[in-house]
């Protein structure tokens, strides 16, 4: 790696803690750009090289995440959508099936015991959204079902 790659990557880093802290801000591929010392079309082109997702798609992930625990703790889905930045409940509850493979009503509806018995730490990692999760869920659940 060159000197300028870790530069690029410091500023690639400095954006994403921005996300991860100020998920609920309305947040702008400008704003974090910005932040990266870059402009936002080579911010975005940078940001998925190194993190293989969009930023945006970053932190609607990050924003769902915020979103899942706030359901387990037995939020409304409007109080979790607005409380972690998104305006319209349609697109906060499609993205969220996109990445779960269930509604966010139909989350907050089932158990969740285990991971109210796991460490905070391990349940914010075992429960991180991941693209393609949603496929991989129904899958799952198709097996079990049979």
């Amino acid at each position: 790696m060159t000197p300028q790659d870790l530069d690029n990557l410091t500023h690639l880093r400095r954006a994403r803690d921005l996300i991860d802290r100020e998920y609920a801000r309305p947040l702008d591929v400008p704003t974090m750009a910005r932040h990266a010392l870059m402009s936002p079309a080579h911010f975005s082109r940078q940001f998925r090289a190194a993190y293989g997702e969009t930023p945006y798609s970053y932190l609607m992930t990050r924003r769902i995440e915020r979103a899942m625990a706030l359901l387990r703790a037995g939020a409304s889905v409007t109080d979790a959508c607005m409380a972690v930045g998104c305006t319209s409940l349609g697109s906060f509850s499609s993205r969220f099936t996109e990445l779960l493979g269930e509604t966010p009503s139909a989350y907050r509806a089932r158990e969740h015991h285990a991971v109210s018995a796991m460490p905070p730490c391990v349940a914010k990692i075992r429960t991180r959204p991941a693209r393609n999760a949603s496929s991989t869920i129904r899958e799952a659940r198709r097996e079990s079902a049979a």
